[in-house]
């Protein structure tokens, strides 16, 4: 695909890139391919588990390591930003770890320490690295932040569990601070992506059930990586400049929908099994 130059000029940080098939590698590629420069950004850990070299290496970026739920390092990341390109255009967070959820851990029974952990690092640091953004003068008035996020902050999907939580404090967080930031012209907002095959859905028991589920409810299908990269350009660019405090859904249709024909069908199969074996 060819680009739009929608980026071109613009310098940002993106955090949360892993692997290919993470959302925000999509992201970065998106906004390399329209013109922008950026840092990429993920904590020390993903040096062993990732690929962020790689990309780094396609996108001529510089990695910053830096823990997203540790204060220092993100402040010491936004000066470090600064002295690469002064005043920054965008942020985007994807970042997200539900620990009850990968140690299989059922809702009613959560372990209290993992559950703070879930909720520092999916939902409350984008509140620290607005804050340190700010804090340390690096965003531009002008800018774009934005957050991935999915139904499941106001929807039940029962294996989906602890992370409904930390998605639903993190779009209340990109509205609270979409308030204050319009004083300086900056707008927030959230993609509510469709269930993506990236690793961190992958550790989500069920995953692949609702995946097919939304697939098969969604006049479109499930929107891919590459796609929401495509609709998140937009949401950084100028081209979205009065938009804020939104969450946006890009799920092929999925949000609107109650059941499709397929689902039904699949249903009525399903029951007629269960009365022929009783």
């Amino acid at each position: 695909m060819d680009g739009y130059d929608l980026l071109d000029g613009k310098t940002g940080v993106i955090f949360g890139a892993l692997n290919e098939d993470s959302i925000a590698w999509s992201v970065a590629q998106a906004c390399h391919r329209e013109g922008a420069d950026f840092v990429l950004s993920n904590a020390p850990v993903a040096r062993r588990l990732g690929s962020l070299d790689a990309l780094a290496e396609e996108t001529d970026s510089p990695i910053i390591w830096a823990d997203a739920t540790d204060d220092e390092e993100l402040a010491a990341l936004f000066e470090e930003v600064k002295d690469e390109y002064g005043s920054i255009d965008f942020i985007v967070h994807s970042i997200g770890m539900g620990v009850n959820v990968r140690k299989d851990v059922p809702y009613e029974d959560l372990n209290y320490n993992w559950y703070e952990q879930t909720l520092d690092v999916s939902a409350v640091s984008l509140h620290r690295i607005v804050n340190h953004a700010l804090d340390t003068e690096a965003i531009d008035d002008g800018g774009s932040i934005l957050a991935m996020s999915y139904i499941g902050a106001e929807r039940i999907f029962s294996k989906y569990s602890e992370m409904g939580d930390a998605k639903a404090l993190l779009e209340s967080i990109v509205r609270s601070f979409g308030y204050r930031l319009g004083e300086r012209n900056i707008r927030i907002n959230a993609i509510s992506q469709s269930p993506t095959k990236t690793t961190a859905g992958s550790g989500i028991d069920g995953f692949d059930a609702m995946y097919e589920f939304a697939e098969r409810v969604a006049p479109l299908g499930n929107a891919d990586a590459d796609s929401c990269a495509d609709y998140a350009v937009t949401l950084l660019s100028d081209l979205t400049r009065m938009v804020t405090m939104q969450t946006l859904y890009h799920d092929g249709g999925f949000s609107t929908m109650g059941i499709s024909d397929e689902i039904v069908e699949a249903m009525e199969d399903a029951f007629a099994e269960d009365e022929e074996d009783e």
